[in-house]
């Protein structure tokens, strides 16, 4: 038995309700026009809509989005251990992209491919990691979450929420959050277990 492999604590994913809460608040605020919401709003969606490491949110380039894909997608081009990989997104998310990055020519930002897709309005460069952990807790203090979430817990989220909607397709979260041993995904799964204990009861009725 390895009794190394880490443990996924339930306070540190939101509930399906929190998620939701805290994604129409960064919106509520981004309907305000302001520019840091609009961002806001966007770091939020994009890590609940693609797992992220906040490292790889903040990497990411204009030229990442793979939106006219048969199946949208963005490119992690330095993932952990420096690993390349494409994450897929869904339609909805795809939609959100598009109008950021309207939203960025029509603020004077460039949407060309080497431009950062989060621009750092007092250096120029990519958005710090520590600027996109401080828009985080900025949502997650309006939407009253615990102080204890970190930017972090929308990774968590976004694999516990696709194991389900997946059916329990282990190798295609890992494949999503780019892991690169499948024991590691798997803890999303033990941690999900009530879900899995759900569904089989509800099999046998």
């Amino acid at each position: 038995m390895n009794t190394n492999r880490w443990e996924l604590d339930p306070d540190k994913f939101l509930s399906k309700e929190d998620a939701n809460r805290l994604q129409a608040v960064a919106r509520e605020q981004a309907e305000s026009g302001e520019h840091v919401a609009i961002r806001d709003c966007f770091i939020i969606c994009l890590g609940l809509a693609t797992g992220l490491r906040v490292m790889e949110i903040a990497a990411l380039k204009c030229g990442d989005l793979g939106l006219e894909d048969t199946i949208p997608s963005l490119v992690v081009v330095h993932g952990k251990g420096k690993k390349k990989r494409r994450v897929f997104i869904n339609g909805s998310f795809k939609k959100q992209c598009k109008e950021f990055l309207t939203w960025k020519q029509h603020i004077g930002e460039s949407t060309e491919p080497e431009q950062p897709l989060l621009l750092s309005s007092s250096t120029g460069g990519h958005l710090t990691t520590r600027a996109i952990q401080k828009a985080f807790k900025r949502c997650a203090r309006r939407a009253g979450l615990l102080s204890h979430y970190s930017i972090h817990c929308l990774r968590h989220t976004y694999a516990c929420f696709l194991l389900k909607a997946s059916n329990w397709n282990l190798r295609l979260v890992q494949k999503q959050l780019g892991h690169s041993k499948i024991t590691t995904t798997q803890v999303y799964a033990d941690v999900m277990m009530p879900e899995i204990k759900k569904a089989l009861d509800r099999l046998y009725i």
